[in-house]
């Protein structure tokens, strides 16, 4: 499937960059994190260490123990948003080895780097909600998620139970869908840049390491049942915040999917404002929630500046906002997070009725 084309027009993006290069300028600080995103870093990590070392060495009272899954789910997912996603943007620091540890965050806990790199930031940032293009939309058969996808009787009921496939996400992202897309060597319908020595036994070593950290030692410290109900609760919480987190900025009623002229294979809209179109706020006045999810909840402000750290987001969508009204590109943003779930809901509710 060809690539599609984004209009040659770049009016819209380069008064963005404009005005945001001149904030930074003038503002004088860097793009890349500052000591709030350490502190975070700090703050995430040692809860998963502090956890995991209790919960595997320690064997707390049970219903503690569940506790604990609980908030060691909510910690990875944290980890996911604050520390692996900028580093692996190369927006957690200036320093390029440290964004690479900061990526490498996501092999410890097992998933893949390289694959990110390949899915999230080029397919994704790229092609945000194109059918057969954009790998983030594709959960067939189980769910529904643009009207090109075929529809399924089951469907009509994927609003009723989308809360347990996103459970499933952490799973599968590291039993999975990671070896899937290492064997076919692509993701959606764009050929996987091939992988050199170093890759692969980055790949299959951590891999290696999260069998032996969460799974072997675990079951040789506690016993197989204990272990397998703290896995799953704290991989099924994991799961579904990083699912949910990551769906209410592009798959709500107000987002769009634009589809490809069928003869020109171009899109009707440059790459920046492709971008806002497809990507929804939510609840940005809110610095707790700002905070938990790593400015994710400042998407629209990430898609259009990924290597811009996400302590920034709040400043820039100011900026953002001026340039959108200006050239009447409408800009979404839901001002709770439970109104981005219920547009959620409401979406997946459509998408499974209609023809």
């Amino acid at each position: 499937m060809a690539l599609p084309k984004f209009a040659a027009t770049r009016s819209f993006h380069t008064e963005l960059r404009t005005r945001i290069n001149q904030y930074f300028e003038e503002s004088g600080r860097q793009t890349t994190g500052d000591f709030r995103i350490v502190v975070k870093a700090v703050i995430l990590i040692g809860a998963v260490v502090a956890l995991y070392t209790h919960l595997v060495f320690f064997t707390p009272p049970t219903a503690w123990a569940l506790l604990e899954c609980v908030v060691l789910g909510c910690s990875i997912a944290g980890i996911g948003f604050n520390v692996m996603h900028d580093g692996a943007h190369g927006s957690f620091s200036n320093h390029p080895w440290l964004n690479k540890v900061a990526s490498f965050t996501l092999n410890v806990m097992g998933g893949s780097s390289y694959m990110w790199n390949a899915k999230h930031n080029l397919i994704h940032h790229t092609y945000t909600n194109i059918e057969g293009h954009d790998d983030d939309i594709d959960i067939r058969p189980f769910m529904r998620m643009t009207a090109e996808q075929p529809r399924y009787r089951l469907h009509r009921f994927q609003h009723l139970y989308f809360w347990f496939l996103y459970c499933m996400l952490y799973i599968s992202w590291i039993f999975v869908m990671d070896y899937q897309k290492y064997f076919k060597r692509q993701i959606g319908a764009a050929p996987l840049r091939p992988m050199d020595t170093s890759d692969h036994l980055v790949f299959w070593g951590f891999k290696a390491l999260n069998l032996v950290l969460y799974v072997a030692l675990p079951i040789y410290m506690v016993g197989f049942l204990p272990w397998l109900t703290g896995f799953v609760l704290s991989a099924a919480v994991a799961g579904f915040v990083l699912s949910i987190v990551f769906q209410l900025a592009h798959t709500v009623e107000e987002t769009a999917f634009p589809v490809p002229h069928a003869v020109t294979n171009k899109l009707e809209d440059e790459w920046a404002i492709h971008q806002v179109r497809t990507t929804a706020n939510f609840a940005t006045d809110n610095r707790l929630v700002s905070w938990l999810v790593g400015g994710l909840n400042f998407q629209i402000e990430h898609h259009l500046f990924p290597k811009i750290s996400h302590v920034h987001y709040p400043a820039i969508s100011k900026i953002v906002q001026q340039v959108c009204q200006e050239f009447d590109v409408k800009y979404t943003n839901y001002t709770r997070t439970r109104s981005a779930v219920v547009s959620h809901v409401a979406f997946l509710r459509q998408m499974g009725q209609m023809a």
